[in-house]
């Protein structure tokens, strides 16, 4: 089952901790996200391995948008 990673807000990628095909655990990081002047770590929400990266560092992302996703 994939599941989504999501951004909680509008802001900008400033690093990608993962790439497709890592595994990952619950709660690790997979992005750091820039919103109102503080950096917010994007944690994994399941334990899977990343099938999908839809953002790039530099990147600016709408609330809510899904930037990976694991299985």
């Amino acid at each position: 089952m994939s599941t989504p990673v999501t951004v909680p807000m509008v802001g900008k990628i400033v690093s990608v901790t993962v790439k497709v095909e890592d595994k990952v655990k619950e709660d690790d990081e997979v992005a750091v996200l820039e919103a109102m002047k503080m950096e917010m770590p994007i944690v994994a929400p399941v334990s899977g391995t990343v099938t999908e990266l839809r953002v790039n560092a530099g990147q600016e992302v709408e609330a809510e948008a899904v930037i990976a996703v694991i299985e």
